[in-house]
């Protein structure tokens, strides 16, 4: 039986994602993440860096002294920085290196993609060569250890024989100048790092350099937090070189070649660290090649009918990316289902993703996904978007003025908004919109009234306990007040057809459905229609009369509430209508959901408990609309409600 490694790693690294995304969820899944973070790193590593420069004696003699008084002098700022630094740069090590794996495993190397992973090869060593020289300023016995370490590996080059190493067989040898050419090498290559970063995502479409905020901030706590737990400190006392060092802690994930200066020949090493990058280098044009994938494809994508050429081994996303389509994405990685398509004609490789992403009845449908398909032939696929255009044409910055608030039950406010300069904001029911908070965070809520009513904006707003935005409009916000958002934004909009529809909406995820049913009355829409809004206790119903005078009013719509919470003392055991977990409600009153269309918004629980029961009763994936309410993280580690 033949082990194939590439298919094993591909295979750990798609349980290792499936682990992470029931943790963290597919947007906060870090491995979804991993060229952000290394960013992300290189920028700490260079900020921790330039402090440390500024306090560094670049002499022989005052090198060491300088690095003992940050570490101890003032251990509260330059102790913690110098360990920020250290494990910064160890953690670089790492996201580069896993990337470079899982590159490898997914086979994401070859065609158009050699260019990505040769000039990642180059800043593997790159990042390697600079945490070397970095661990000789200190000019610690560590620093000895791998400045003379590092002079003989050089020695064996031709041309050297053997006349860099005697510089470092006495103290006296060593001079000042040295010491700048070390400062002055460990400033110009992670310049010329950050160069060939660059370079590096350049043949990626629309690459993203910044990981999502709570991972960043996730990264930071955890930094800091190994720096205060195990600081790092200078080992052995000041270099003698005379002395050998004999007991030393290496840092492994930098210095991991350097014990084999010592126990192999010198050569030898050469030849490993040679061998290896020759090995990674040419990877892209070394067999096995994924079959199927040797030419480019035509790919038409609706609507719009728009076609754009798809190179070897180039997914959908990534063709339709690099024409400057609108196509939604997120993780790019088979894992969250944004880009999910369907296939209209031709056949695709589905590549690796998820199950939860894509189901094998999905797949059956004939439905993809953009991240991880390629065109096997000419293809002709269908994308749920309004308009493949570039997005930001439709999506406008706009700045408003609070006209009124309204507390409609006691954990929900509305707020009517009207857009400043006069002109409307044109969006579709079910659509919303992010509330742009001062440092650049969003808070996204949907448009609660309908499109024809646009004088002015309606949100529903749920306070949560120390939300920022939420807290704002609870405690400190003003009518006359100025509010600045984005939008209109989402696809939770109804679908023509003339299959009867079942609405659930759990809390405030009632204000998108009030928005898609006024649409509909307004445009003479008569299919039936039933909306299950599903909150904990009575109070939290803030339009139910609304609901029921839709009811009235129009004979194809019907409306239940339902209670999730027990009866209390305030005298809700009075309440007779229904209780229990709100989809649970729906499906007792249609058990059989073949022929139906669902939309679904409430919280991310909600709709993930909701979901996997509608469809073993019936219902069509095709025909599910879901948007679901995710936590966003403040300072503090405090959710809010948002997309």
């Amino acid at each position: 039986m033949t082990v194939n490694p590439r298919a094993l790693a591909q295979r750990a690294f798609m349980q290792a994602e499936a682990v992470f995304n029931r943790a963290f969820g597919d947007k906060l899944n870090p491995l979804y993440h991993l060229g952000p973070l290394t960013f992300y790193l290189f920028w700490i590593v260079g900020g921790t860096g330039l402090y440390l420069y500024a306090f560094f004696d670049t002499s022989v003699v005052g090198a060491y002294r300088s690095v003992q008084a940050l570490s101890h002098g003032q251990w509260y700022a330059g102790g913690i920085v110098r360990s920020v630094h250290r494990y910064a740069s160890d953690a670089m090590v790492v996201t580069m290196l896993i990337h470079l794996l899982r590159y490898w495993a997914y086979d994401r190397m070859r065609g158009f993609r050699w260019f990505s992973w040769v000039t990642g090869v180059v800043l593997v060593w790159l990042v390697f060569a600079a945490g070397a020289n970095g661990y000789m300023l200190p000019w610690d016995q560590l620093a000895q250890f791998v400045t003379q370490a590092s002079f003989e590996w050089l020695d064996a080059l031709p041309g050297f024989g053997g006349t860099l190493v005697r510089n470092f067989i006495y103290d006296r040898s060593v001079s000042d100048r040295l010491f700048s050419l070390l400062v002055f090498i460990h400033i110009g290559v992670p310049l010329l790092t950050l160069l060939v970063m660059w370079v590096h995502v350049q043949r990626v479409p629309k690459a993203t350099t910044r990981p999502p905020r709570a991972i960043a901030l996730a990264v930071a706590v955890m930094l800091i937090a190994l720096a205060l737990v195990q600081p790092v400190l200078s080992q052995g006392g000041a270099a003698k070189l005379a002395v050998a060092p004999t007991t030393l802690s290496l840092d492994w994930f930098l210095l991991a070649l350097y014990p084999l200066v010592y126990v192999w020949p010198v050569a030898g090493v050469w030849a490993l660290v040679l061998g290896a990058t020759a090995l990674l280098t040419l990877a892209p044009w070394l067999p096995p090649r994924r079959s199927g994938q040797a030419a480019a494809h035509r790919v038409t994508l609706h609507p719009g009918g728009m076609t754009v050429q798809a190179r070897a081994g180039e997914t959908l996303l990534e063709a339709g990316l690099r024409a400057g389509l609108n196509l939604p994405y997120d993780c790019r990685a088979g894992g969250c289902g944004q880009c999910l398509c369907t296939v209209l004609n031709g056949r695709v490789d589905q590549g690796a993703f998820q199950a939860a992403a894509l189901t094998d009845a999905m797949r059956a449908q004939g439905q993809s996904l953009m991240c991880c398909a390629t065109a096997l032939e000419d293809l002709e696929i269908d994308v749920p978007v309004a308009s493949l255009a570039d997005a930001q044409a439709s999506v406008q910055r706009r700045e408003g003025r609070v006209e009124r608030i309204e507390r409609l039950a006691p954990d929900v406010m509305r707020l009517w908004v009207v857009p400043l300069g006069g002109e409307r904001l044109e969006f579709q029911a079910g659509q919303y919109l992010n509330v742009v908070l001062p440092d650049g965070a969003r808070r996204a809520f949907s448009f609660a009234n309908p499109p024809h009513d646009n004088a002015r904006i309606e949100l529903h707003v749920r306070r949560i306990p120390d939300g920022r935005f939420t807290t704002q409009v609870f405690e400190t916000l003003r009518e006359g007040d100025s509010l600045v958002f984005e939008g209109p934004i989402g696809r939770f909009t109804l679908r023509d057809g003339e299959r009867p529809i079942l609405f659930i909406a759990g809390a405030t995820g009632f204000a998108p459905i009030k928005s898609i049913l006024e649409d509909a009355f307004h445009r003479g829409v008569q299919r039936p229609m039933w909306l299950y809004w599903g909150v904990r206790k009575r109070d939290d119903l803030y339009m139910a009369d609304r609901a029921r005078e839709w009811a009235k009013a129009h004979p194809q719509f019907h409306f239940m509430p339902v209670l999730s919470d027990g009866p209390d003392e305030r005298g809700e055991a009075a309440w007779a209508g229904r209780r229990g977990l709100v989809h649970e409600a729906l499906l007792a009153d249609h058990p059989d959901l073949t022929g139906y269309e669902v939309y679904a918004c409430g919280s991310t629980r909600m709709v993930e408990a909701a979901v996997p029961d509608f469809i073993a009763h019936g219902l069509g994936e095709q025909y599910c609309f879901t948007d679901a309410f995710v936590p966003a993280l403040r300072t503090g580690n405090v959710p809010t409600d948002t997309r």
